[in-house]
C-alpha cells in the first residue's frame, strides 16, 4: 500500500526501515507517549515490529511507515486498526521521529491517513486518543477536528515507563472531516 500527499509517503514497513525505526522509537520523549513501545527500543524490537506488520489482515490493522518524500527516510509511523466495515469505525495513531517534530509532518500524515480512512475505506468515525499530558498530540488532533470524549483512567501499561497511563478519547466523524477540509483548500 502507498499513499502519497505533498511531502510525504505513506507505505508498508519494510525490512531496510529498522534503523529508522530504532532512531525514532529509542528515545524516551517519543516512546513514553506510546503503550507498546519498551525503552529503550533495539534492533531486535525494529525487526519483530516489521515482521509483525507482513502478517498483518488489513482488513482489520493497517501499519504504515511515514516517509519523507525529499529524502526516502521514515521518520514516523501511523495505524489504521480495529476496522469495522460494519459500523463504519476504525481508530488508531501515529508517531513521529523527535527530529521532525514542529514540521507539521504529523498533521499531513494523520490527515492524509484520515483521508484514506473515509474515501478509500468508507468509514465514518475515526476514535483515536492520547496519553493524559500529550499536548503535542492532542493539539494536532483538535486542529484536525477530533473533538475531546471522555478519559479511559489507567487504561495502558506505558511499556517505556512502566506506569499506567490515562488514555484521553478523542473521535472524528467523516463529515467533521469533510468540514474541516473545506476549510483549508
Amino acid at each position: 500500500m502507498k499513499i502519497e500527499s505533498k511531502r510525504l509517503i505513506l507505505r508498508n514497513w519494510e525490512d531496510g526501515d529498522v534503523e529508522d525505526i530504532v532512531d525514532g522509537l529509542n528515545n524516551i520523549e517519543v516512546a513514553k507517549w506510546m503503550a507498546g513501545v519498551p525503552y529503550p527500543y533495539t534492533e531486535n524490537d525494529a525487526k519483530q515490529f516489521i515482521q509483525h506488520t507482513k502478517g498483518q489482515d488489513e482488513n482489520v490493522k493497517i501499519s504504515l511507515a511515514i516517509v519523507l518524500k525529499a529524502s526516502n527516510k521514515v521518520i514516523g509511523g501511523t495505524e489504521i486498526r480495529n476496522i469495522n466495515k460494519k459500523d463504519g469505525t476504525a481508530g488508531g495513531g501515529i508517531w513521529l521521529n523527535e527530529k521532525y517534530q514542529k514540521n507539521g509532518y504529523g498533521t499531513e500524515a494523520f490527515s492524509t491517513r484520515n483521508k484514506y480512512c473515509f474515501d478509500v475505506l468508507k468509514l465514518r468515525r475515526i476514535e483515536n486518543g492520547y496519553f493524559r499530558g500529550n499536548e503535542k498530540s492532542r493539539r494536532m488532533q483538535l486542529k484536525l477536528g477530533y473533538k475531546d470524549e471522555g478519559i479511559r483512567r489507567k487504561k495502558f501499561l506505558c511499556l517505556a515507563t512502566n506506569k499506567y497511563v490515562d488514555e484521553c478519547i478523542t473521535g472524528l466523524l467523516k463529515e467533521e472531516f469533510i468540514e474541516w477540509s473545506d476549510k483549508i483548500e
